[in-house]
């Protein structure tokens, strides 16, 4: 089928109505009218930002599908402090998901993406433009949840084998 074309002057309401479902949490929603934002204006920026937190909130349906499109559109984004710091949210977010799923490697599995979210907000923190320290409460949140998992079981040896 065929999709219509939304028009240049409808876009800052259409991005006001993306944030708004976002908040109501129908990220799906937002996430097509960022699309249909993208297909008029590829380079909107608000429009890409709205859309990777759109894709991060569909983590818990969507797993890696929706991780993916994530880092695809976080690639987008022009300015390299931005695909840093939306690089970090998307592994903080994934290992929030992650840990929702408990079972086994959960924690251990979340404790890899927080920590590669800390690594993507060190590198936006090294770019932070003067008075933006948002990349710092990330990292700082993050490394407050990796204190609250529960300690890495050291790995038990397995017994020796012998023969009868």
């Amino acid at each position: 089928m065929e999709l219509k074309v939304l028009s240049r002057e409808a876009i800052p309401s259409a991005l006001e109505k993306a944030e708004r479902y976002r908040l109501l949490n129908e990220p799906a929603q937002s996430e097509s009218i960022c699309l249909d934002v993208l297909a008029v204006d590829p380079a909107n920026e608000r429009a890409l930002i709205t859309l990777v937190l759109a894709q991060t909130d569909q983590f818990h349906e969507h797993g890696m599908e929706s991780w993916q499109r994530a880092r695809d559109t976080a690639a987008r984004l022009p300015r390299e402090y931005d695909r840093a710091y939306y690089s970090g949210i998307i592994c903080e977010r994934r290992a929030k998901a992650r840990l929702a799923q408990t079972g086994f490697g959960a924690a251990s599995d979340a404790r890899e993406w927080l920590n590669d979210a800390r690594a993507h907000f060190a590198a936006a923190e090294a770019l932070r433009p003067a008075g933006n320290d948002d990349a710092i409460l990330r990292w700082n949140a993050c490394t407050r949840l990796l204190d609250r998992l529960p300690p890495e079981a050291p790995a038990e040896p397995h017994p020796p084998v012998t023969s009868e």
